[in-house]
């Protein structure tokens, strides 16, 4: 729902063409988190937002599910599906639609084919090794939902009696959480996906706008079904995070990204932020962190409007900070345009120089234990460098530590590793070659390309 309002790790270092006299003081750092919240499969996991709609010429499951093959290279995890139910046609935005406006929660949208074609679907990604979780809307329904008629009482209503819409969301109508009655439903619903179709899990759309007392108590209920894994669409409900979610939006990152590309912020802001965070939300969460997804790209812009010339340190940063990443639907085959929200506009998979790009990501995020997530991954701690308002630097602290530094700016900087605790001999990770190390050290200025980034571990 819209909200409101190559893999290149270079091998060599490029001369000094500026320099940075800023000092950063100390180590910053966030903890990890103090529990094992959620399934197993998540702990080093991808996840990918398929939009079955745009995803082929026919927007089909079954013309979706020549794909698998290749989203398994790519080294995608959890397939998570944008709605797959019926649309409403009563008061439908555009000729097809919005998939957030619901009209049956127990069916699937005839656009995309049927029940038995999602279950092939289901069943396919899952002899793949890929984890399924659905999209799901439970704020609000399509007008012409079949509970608008059959119970009216589950639905808030104005001073005169009249089923009221949230926002300006006009093809929906607003559930009062309030009934008993619907919340059970809901429940019910949800288990329906799990018991008939085996799905793994739900990213559930404004899900701050729902009672927290209803998501506790649907976890509760599903789980006793089957383990899930639960992605809450919200940043700004701390409580959401600690008995029903496992994870959130990690909004404030993306923004802040963007922010930097544009000379808004700069690297240290993504330090502050890090810190506030680890303050404020509980141990037990996980952030999902991206460039894109199918609200930025429709409604704020796509990954080369918002990030241009940045976007390759920024993806690496989602992978390598703690967090679950993201990959929306064509950002593995550098989509440039916004896709429409209403209408029927196929994805184009011609491009193909981001995928290897996004492949290695995937294989580093899989292969590095200190890069899994949070509470299996290594710590997150600041490695102080003399130009900290340009210069990121940061180690994942594990069996075997993850250094990276990336320039976050648009002009080569060159700058010195201050910190005691960082220093030695690394090695390029894509590489094992002798001419592939470096030392980091008080007495070694390094120089970094506009919006440059380099990935070390500690050389054996």
């Amino acid at each position: 729902m819209k909200k409101l309002s190559s893999w290149m790790l270079a091998l060599t270092f490029v001369l000094a063409l500026s320099s940075c006299s800023n000092k950063q003081s100390g180590n910053a750092s966030v903890s990890t988190f103090d529990s094992l919240p959620y399934p197993d499969w998540v702990k080093n996991a991808v996840i990918y937002e398929v939009n079955v709609r745009q995803y082929t010429h026919e927007g089909t499951f079954k013309a979706f599910n020549r794909s698998l093959p290749r989203l398994k290279e790519l080294g995608a995890d959890i397939l998570w599906f944008m709605p797959i139910y019926p649309i409403g046609e009563k008061d439908r935005k555009g000729s097809l639609g919005s998939y957030y406006a619901i009209r049956d929660y127990k069916d699937v949208n005839p656009e995309f084919g049927t029940k038995a074609d999602f279950l092939e679907t289901v069943k396919k990604a899952h002899e793949l090794g890929f984890k399924v979780i659905i999209d799901w809307v439970a704020n609000h329904t399509a007008t012409d939902n079949v509970w608008v008629t059959q119970h009216p009482d589950w639905y808030v209503t104005d001073s005169l009696g009249n089923i009221v819409s949230p926002f300006d969301w006009t093809d929906t109508y607003q559930l009062n959480y309030a009934n008993p009655d619907l919340i059970n439903a809901m429940i019910d619903a949800m288990k329906y996906w799990i018991t008939e179709f085996d799905v793994d899990g739900f990213r559930c759309d404004v899900a701050g706008l729902v009672p927290v007392t209803f998501w506790e108590k649907a976890r509760k209920e599903l789980d006793a079904v089957k383990p899930v894994f639960m992605l809450a669409e919200d940043e700004e409900k701390n409580e959401l995070t600690e008995n029903a979610f496992d994870a959130n939006y990690g909004w404030e990152l993306h923004h802040t990204f963007a922010a930097i590309y544009k000379g808004e912020k700069n690297a240290s802001d993504i330090v502050a932020l890090l810190q506030k965070q680890d303050s404020i939300f509980p141990k037990n969460s996980v952030k999902m962190n991206f460039l894109t997804n199918h609200d930025e790209n429709s409604w704020n812009g796509t990954v080369d409007e918002k990030f241009g010339t940045s976007d390759k340190v920024f993806a690496a940063l989602i992978y390598t900070l703690p967090g679950v990443p993201l990959i929306y639907s064509g950002q593995e085959a550098n989509c440039k345009k916004r896709i429409a929200f209403f209408e029927r506009d196929p994805i184009s998979w011609n491009d193909t120089s981001l995928f290897h790009f996004y492949k290695d990501l995937n294989f580093l995020k899989h292969a590095n234990e200190a890069l899994f997530n949070p509470p299996y991954g290594g710590e997150f701690a600041v490695v102080a460098n003399d130009c900290p308002e340009h210069i990121l630097s940061f180690v994942r602290k594990g069996a075997s530590d993850i250094i990276v530094i990336a320039n976050l700016s648009a002009s080569p900087v060159s700058f010195t590793v201050i910190d005691d605790t960082a220093l030695g001999m690394y090695q390029n990770l894509s590489s094992s070659q002798v001419s592939d190390k470096i030392t980091l050290g008080k007495d070694t200025p390094l120089t970094l390309e506009p919006w440059g980034y380099r990935i070390w571990t500690k050389a054996q």
